[in-house]
């Protein structure tokens, strides 16, 4: 479920909750926003793709 949209005039701020409660967030076009129909408390699903995942600890 979408959460949060913050649109700009090139680039849009997407904030998704999953069912567990963790909040994605990613920046992706304005365009793409609008094609997709994105709204605020619409349906949409976050896809991960990832090469590199960095785990850090703090002594």
């Amino acid at each position: 479920m979408n959460i949060a949209i913050h649109e700009g005039p090139v680039s849009t701020e997407v904030t998704i909750e999953t069912p567990a409660g963790e909040k994605i967030v990613s920046s992706i076009t304005t365009t793409s926003s609008k094609h997709l129909g994105l709204g605020v408390g619409g349906k949409a699903y976050a896809v991960i793709k990832a090469s590199n995942v960095m785990i850090a600890v703090e002594d």
